[in-house]
């Protein structure tokens, strides 16, 4: 079974010759770093490299910056850019770039899915990640009372510029899946209300998500922390999955099954015991088996491979994944 035939059959609920076997996020610098210490060649640097080199499946993800290389950063992070429409209306030739992506590597990329041999997704900022750049962390939470207006004018040129970079990937390949990053959790769930949900990120996502649906493309959204909550509002704007799942913020895949049997899933594999060796590790597969083995779910790890995670390990926890990932499809 080909790669892109797998991974569409898998979240259809479909029956598999073995699970996709994927790191999904790129390789931490730090845990990178590390393993060219412990013998990982020096040339091995790119997250594309680094997970052909362990024999993982070719996923290949497109990130979109709503930010042109001009664009201002912020002094520290999770500082602001801009403090009010004044500072939107000076950035805003700097924001919404006419060229979002290389159109040649998309085209490359193609070949690939074409062939049956990539899986291609793509990810946008979302609707409460997007505003969180541009006022800073604190600022974006005031901005919710303090500058309404502002908040939903930006939103709405975003979905605007996501509508037309939508057209222009569609333009080259239908990419098989994307994500909203989000990270709109925290270990204790959401960090905002559902009525702030419904008035400043459900009107910008009904525009889109749609549009997505039309082209075959299927929306996930990333956000870390306690997600269990939230995917309940997910589903009113029709999105149909969610990661990485973090395991440390209390995120249990098996009753997110059982209360979502329909809604698709990836990661949720326990970074922080990878570190502690083989015995650890097959147990955390084992408690995700049985939801492995209904489908509809890729498992992987539940955020970056973290630096106290050896060479040697990492090699035991690819080993263990390739195993269970045949063992579910049996």
């Amino acid at each position: 079974m080909k790669t892109n035939e797998r991974f569409k059959k898998l979240m259809s609920f479909e029956a598999v010759d073995r699970q996709p076997v994927v790191e999904w996020a790129p390789y931490w610098d730090k845990t990178v770093d590390r393993w060219h210490q412990e013998g990982l060649s020096a040339d091995l640097t790119e997250p594309s490299e680094i997970r052909r080199h362990f024999e993982l499946d070719r996923y290949l993800q497109l990130n979109i910056f709503p930010r042109g290389p001009m664009c201002p950063h912020p002094k520290s992070h999770g500082g602001k850019i801009i403090e009010d429409e004044k500072d939107y209306e000076e950035i805003k030739p700097h924001l919404y770039p006419e060229e979002a992506f290389s159109k040649e590597m998309l085209e490359q990329w193609a070949k690939e899915q074409q062939q049956g041999d990539a899986v291609i997704w793509f990810t946008l900022e979302g609707f409460f990640w997007y505003p969180r750049v541009l006022l800073g962390i604190e600022g974006h939470m005031y901005a919710f009372f303090d500058k309404p207006e502002l908040m939903k004018r930006m939103n709405q040129d975003l979905v605007e510029f996501h509508l037309r970079v939508l057209d222009e990937i569609c333009s080259i390949c239908v990419a098989d899946f994307m994500s909203f990053a989000e990270d709109m959790s925290y270990n204790h769930g959401p960090m905002l209300s559902k009525s702030t949900f419904d008035e400043f990120l459900l009107p910008y996502y009904t525009q889109i998500v749609p549009e997505l649906k039309k082209r075959g493309i299927i929306p996930f959204v990333d956000s870390d922390g306690d997600v269990t909550n939230l995917i309940s509002w997910l589903k009113e704007v029709g999105i149909e999955g969610i990661f990485p799942l973090e395991r440390m913020a209390g995120v249990d895949v098996a009753k997110i099954r059982k209360d979502y049997p329909e809604f698709k899933m990836f990661g949720g594999f326990d970074k922080t015991i990878m570190h502690l060796g083989e015995e650890a590790m097959r147990k955390e597969f084992e408690r995700l088996m049985p939801v492995m083995k209904q489908g509809g779910y890729m498992v992987s790890v539940d955020h970056q491979t973290p630096p106290d995670v050896s060479l040697s390990q990492y090699r035991v926890f690819v080993n263990l994944l390739k195993e269970y990932c045949k063992k579910a499809a049996e």
